[in-house]
């Protein structure tokens, strides 16, 4: 039957397309009727071609064959955390991320947790060598698969000051490094704080890389295995497509970069949902918005997806908003089969070329960055954050003007909806004056200004 089809119809060539197209418009525009410009740079025409396609499509270097459902928990109470991991596990989350602040008990956090088929992420908002040794002497011999996530820079960006300092840092990253047995599941790339902030893709992907340089480049310096690869945590929002896209762009751009130092090509990627287009009025579509999010998550090749609920701005931790958004993963892997089919973008002559002109932007804004003295140099010189700020203004206006849309807040919002009573969290960006060695990079949501007045009125 296929064979049939083929022969019946014949090939149409990209120019004769356009010229069917151009027919169309009856002396419109092509350019300004059909194709979309963003804040990306990059043109979006109305169709995509073979005559166009320059070089063969190249494999994107280390993309899994399959993703795993994971599900974040706050590790305060280490019983209560337990408990919740367990519960997790029994409930569908094959990983599980520890958020913590202070040391805790190996011992009482992973009671019972079958590590052989449970994956562990850790984001420790603390820096102790001792710390890491004790994890790295609980897990010997268990067969265990973990990711330490240590990103002293991450930390800094953030917060605006190292743990101690520049050199005590550094100085104990290697002992990490020397005293860890599996090096590549020490070292972590936070690119999510450059999102969260506004920044564009192009900025969010040159960012990473040279975020990641400056770690390689620091390597060079220990003596360590080849195989090591760093974690890349990221945020996609709602751009679909360009979601996708920019996930293979930074495996590609990571591959070049590891390349040149020697180390392995591949590298891991832990993906959350952003939280810039998150909303505390008419939240459900929160729901929409995470699963979309989750999907560009899973096609452009994300290792681990952890989901953010749906109430995660304004309410605490809750057993209801976290099995909506475990299961909301689980939907999408078991019930839609989305995980059937390994690398389902590769060959699609759109979402090619889009990662390849974010790949190429991205690369010439970070050779630029380094020509500039590094990415370190940036941030200490306010650079990098004067950036960020830019790029999200340009999008704040946009959703300001009504062109940028969040349903239910700039577009039809439910003017009855009530917020003030359900606030258990407070939603929006703390101002904490302090002493910082640089300027943090702040990341806000797009909403707050709206939504503070929404409350002022209520």
């Amino acid at each position: 039957m296929s064979e049939f089809l083929f022969q019946e119809f014949k090939e149409v060539s990209a120019k004769a397309w356009k010229q069917k197209i151009q027919a169309e418009l009856n002396g419109a525009d092509y350019t300004k009727s059909l194709v979309w410009k963003n804040t990306e740079g990059i043109d979006v025409t109305p169709f995509y071609h073979q005559d166009e396609i320059k070089d063969p499509f190249t494999p994107i270097p280390g993309q899994p064959k399959n993703w795993s459902v994971c599900q974040s928990i706050f590790v305060d109470d280490v019983t209560i955390a337990n408990h919740l991991a367990l519960d997790a596990i029994k409930r569908g989350a094959e990983a599980i991320q520890f958020l913590a602040v202070k040391e805790f008990l190996p011992q009482a956090l992973f009671k019972e947790i079958d590590f052989s088929k449970t994956k562990l992420y850790f984001h420790f908002q603390f820096l102790s060598k001792d710390f890491i040794e004790t994890l790295n002497e609980f897990f010997k011999n268990k067969n265990t698969t973990f990711f330490l996530n240590v990103d002293i820079i991450g930390n800094l960006t953030k917060d605006g000051n190292w743990f101690y300092n520049l050199k005590q840092d550094h100085q104990i990253l290697e002992e990490i490094i020397k005293n860890t047995t599996s090096t590549n599941t020490i070292l972590s790339v936070n690119t999510s704080i450059y999102q969260n902030a506004g920044a564009t893709m192009v900025q969010q992907l040159a960012y990473a890389l040279a975020h990641a340089n400056e770690y390689l480049n620091h390597l060079n310096n220990i003596t360590i295995s080849k195989d090591i690869f760093l974690t890349f945590q990221v945020a996609v929002g709602s751009n679909y497509f360009f979601e996708i896209a920019k996930l293979r762009a930074l495996r590609k751009l990571y591959a070049a970069l590891a390349k040149e130092y020697g180390y392995s090509e591949n590298c891991h990627l832990f993906v959350t949902p952003s939280i810039r287009n998150k909303t505390i009025y008419d939240y459900n579509v929160n729901m929409l918005r995470t699963t979309t999010e989750c999907m560009s998550a899973i096609f452009g090749g994300a290792d681990t997806i952890c989901n953010v609920p749906y109430d995660a701005l304004y309410h605490k931790s809750n057993e209801f908003g976290e099995r909506i958004s475990r299961n909301q993963l689980l939907i999408l892997k078991k019930e839609s089969y989305l995980d059937m089919v390994s690398n389902p973008a590769d060959g699609s002559y759109y979402i090619e070329s889009i990662t390849n002109q974010l790949a190429e932007k991205a690369l010439a804004l970070f050779k630029e960055i380094e020509k500039a003295g590094g990415f370190l140099k940036l941030l200490k010189e306010g650079v990098i954050q004067k950036k960020i700020k830019e790029s999200a203004a340009k999008e704040q206006e946009l959703f300001n003007e009504g062109e940028k849309i969040l349903l239910g807040t700039n577009k039809h919002p439910n003017k009855k909806d009530s917020m003030k009573n359900d606030l258990e969290l407070y939603p929006f960006v703390k101002i904490k004056p302090r002493k910082t060695l640089l300027e943090p990079i702040i990341e806000r949501r797009l909403a707050e200004k709206v939504e503070q007045e929404r409350l002022e009125k209520e």
